[in-house]
């Protein structure tokens, strides 16, 4: 990213999938990008619009059974977001949106529902509702400390070898397999809320570090730390 250009962040129709808190990791991305002197554009896209090829960072959330399903729906038609990727931009899919990014989810009754592909997943409802707090230990390759989030959802997802899983269960479901999430090349999937990158600064510096292709310069993270001390203590301390 040119150090002249904006940094563009794209909010993928919060009218539909922004159930959970989810746009806090907007709102976390804008101030870290911020507090580095980088001037940020946020474009928030509802369901109605297309999604722009332009964009830096992609953000998609979670949400209920119907919502998901238009979702899937005018995000297959639209292209848009397939076309941002094989540019190289970078994206963050929480709950429903990372079900989406597969090949298949389950719908309100459990059927079948075409994804859009983006990612070699593929999901279906589980048994039972994942619910509480979730604790993972990320792939050492993204050098990123233990996640910290909370998850809702009856998804299970099962990953093809185009993706890697993103980090292992220390607590919680995750995936349903010992595993949470996925990631491949740019493009990270996860069932965390938090909201995620609130719960978890450094993942936000991942993105932004793919997003403007060069190293951060630290910044003050010490809210963000006592938050991070506070879930992972009560977590593993039960």
């Amino acid at each position: 990213m040119p150090s002249d250009s904006a940094l563009r962040v794209v909010w993928i129709y919060p009218d539909l999938l922004s159930t959970y808190g989810d746009q806090g990791n907007v709102l976390v991305l804008e101030q870290r990008a911020r507090k580095r002197s980088m001037t940020v554009e946020t474009i928030h896209v509802r369901s109605s619009d297309p999604v722009p090829e332009s964009g830096d960072i992609y953000l998609i959330g979670g949400g209920e059974d119907r919502p998901q399903i238009l979702a899937a729906q005018r995000l297959r038609k639209d292209g848009g977001l397939h076309r941002a990727i094989a540019r190289g931009a970078a994206m963050l899919a929480v709950c429903a949106g990372y079900q989406i990014m597969g090949s298949t989810f389950g719908g309100e009754e459990g059927q079948p529902v075409d994804g859009i592909g983006l990612l070699d997943i593929a999901s279906t409802r589980g048994p039972a509702r994942a619910v509480g707090e979730l604790v993972a230990e990320v792939d050492t390759s993204l050098n990123l400390p233990t996640l910290t989030g909370f998850e809702n959802h009856m998804g299970v997802t099962r990953l093809g070898p185009g993706v890697k899983p993103l980090s292992r269960t220390l607590a919680g479901i995750g995936n349903g397999d010992g595993f949470e999430g996925c990631f491949a090349g740019h493009v990270v999937g996860t069932y965390l809320h938090g909201p995620a990158l609130a719960r978890n600064p450094a993942l936000a510096d991942l993105l932004l570090g793919w997003a403007t292709g060069g190293s951060l310069a630290p910044i003050d993270d010490t809210w963000y730390d006592r938050l991070r001390k506070e879930r992972l203590d009560a977590v593993m301390s039960r």
